[in-house]
């Protein structure tokens, strides 16, 4: 695929950049140029990104940074399986556990909440950092919620994180997946509640939380073009956030969800997860 010329290595990060400097020169700034081109795109143009990260990943497979971007765009076009094991490479390579997390949604994605509930039990949970503590807790609600246990997601939501404050980089989602769980268990009132939590936290607009209060507040959207002009326009609810009361949940211990024997060494020594 071509990449624009105005696309160069030295936009991608520079840790990525320092591992990029085991390759050739000119090697490391093609894989360099692939990369940019898959953070560019993945968000807008998920198909687009993989198939520059399938290019990065013919040129240096060997790079943990290329394996984790191969992960990341297999992920955003739900291709999970593939996604796993470019996750698991990376993990193996680097020996760092940050990429738990997607790592364990992965295996919600292909329909297997219970794996993902054994990671979030697992010990290398302990080593995540606070963000990875949060996402963690985000991707073992979803499991629950996967297996029917509204209840139980709730109660895994629920921690000092919510709790708080504080305004944090993951705090909107938090609320957000609790309001919304609220209210897949029926208790409206609290969703609402939550719900305006989040857009107290939501500055940058990343979630639909406005959008979810006004339909809980009765609040109908009118088509400018097809809608009728004259209809009254009901303005949503200003909802003042109860706090949550804080609860703790046990993690159940867990054994290692992977073998070693899940991979295999081709010819020239790359991980090639076994068919």
């Amino acid at each position: 695929m071509p990449i624009p010329d105005d696309v160069t290595g030295r936009e991608i990060d520079k840790d990525v950049q320092q591992e990029l400097q085991s390759l050739p020169k000119g090697l490391a700034e093609d894989v360099a140029r692939n990369l940019v081109m898959v953070a560019n795109l993945i968000d807008d143009e998920p198909e687009q990104a993989y198939e520059y990260s399938r290019i990065a990943l013919r040129l240096a497979s060997r790079v943990a940074a290329v394996r984790e971007a191969a992960g990341f765009a297999a992920y955003a076009t739900q291709k999970y399986n593939e996604a796993l094991g470019e996750f698991r490479a990376a993990k193996r390579m680097t020996g760092t556990v940050e990429l738990w997390p997607v790592m364990a949604d992965c295996e919600r994605g292909m329909g297997r909440p219970e794996k993902a509930l054994d990671m979030a039990g697992a010990p290398e949970v302990q080593k995540l950092d606070k963000p990875g503590q949060v996402e963690m807790r985000l991707v073992a609600a979803g499991a629950r919620r996967d297996l029917g246990q509204i209840d139980a997601a709730i109660v895994t939501l629920q921690g000092p994180e919510l709790a708080s404050n504080s305004v944090q980089p993951w705090t909107a989602r938090l609320r957000y997946a609790y309001a919304d769980a609220l209210l897949a268990a029926g208790r409206e009132d609290e969703s609402r509640e939550w719900f305006a939590k989040v857009i107290e936290s939501d500055k940058d607009g990343s979630t639909d939380a406005s959008d979810r209060l006004a339909e809980l507040d009765g609040v109908e959207f009118v088509d400018a073009l097809h809608g009728d002009a004259d209809a009254p326009v009901a303005e949503p609810a200003v909802v003042d956030a109860a706090p949550v009361q804080e609860d703790e949940d046990e993690d159940e211990g867990v054994e290692e969800y992977y073998d070693e024997d899940d991979f295999e060494l081709d010819d020239e020594g790359d991980e090639d997860r076994k068919a």
